[in-house]
């Protein structure tokens, strides 16, 4: 995706979106098809290895400075994914989660309201949560066909390839949007 196109579609969303975008104090992700193209490297001692894309990484910097929280919610457990989300500050590193909603809610429930929450998920275990907050984001690869139907939006960029920036600059260009 060239710049220009990337840069008219980013200031081209909805303006329900940019609103919604606007409330987000805490973002949250899903990792596997999220953060990372869904593959996993493991090497013949067992190992697991998984690729996060760079730029991804600097948006999560980025609204960090803004006073955004940023949170991991994910099915799987993997050692890279600690590394990666304590490299990154995230703050909570939620693995091996059977209900997102309900780890949701027992760990930010008191200090967020879901109209202030982002999540961005890719499949069917993410349905709960993503109907539940105030905006919630899928990626063109997800797993589900039909993840559209619980998301206001779907990012331009696959995971693992800058879905995650691409929510990034939604939250910073909407809470600098004048």
């Amino acid at each position: 995706m060239d710049y220009k196109k990337y840069s008219d579609y980013m200031h081209s969303i909805d303006q329900t979106i940019i609103d919604k975008a606007k409330k987000i104090k805490l973002l949250i992700l899903d990792v596997d098809g999220v953060m990372t193209d869904g593959g996993i490297i493991l090497s013949d001692t067992n190992s697991e290895s998984k690729k996060f894309f760079a730029q991804d990484g600097h948006g999560i910097m980025i609204i960090r400075e803004l006073g955004i929280e940023v949170a991991i919610i994910s099915g799987r457990y993997s050692k890279a994914v600690e590394y990666r989300g304590k490299d990154l500050g995230f703050e909570t590193i939620i693995q091996n989660s059977r209900d997102k909603l309900g780890d949701y809610e027992n760990t930010f429930s008191k200090k967020y309201d879901l109209t202030d929450v982002c999540f961005v998920g890719d499949d069917v275990v993410d349905i709960n949560l993503l109907k539940s907050v105030g905006l919630s984001i899928t990626v063109p690869n997800a797993n589900y066909n039909n993840l559209m139907e619980y998301s206001d939006w779907m990012t331009p960029r696959k995971g693992g390839s800058g879905a995650v920036r691409d929510v990034c600059d939604l939250i910073y260009l909407a809470k600098n949007k004048k």
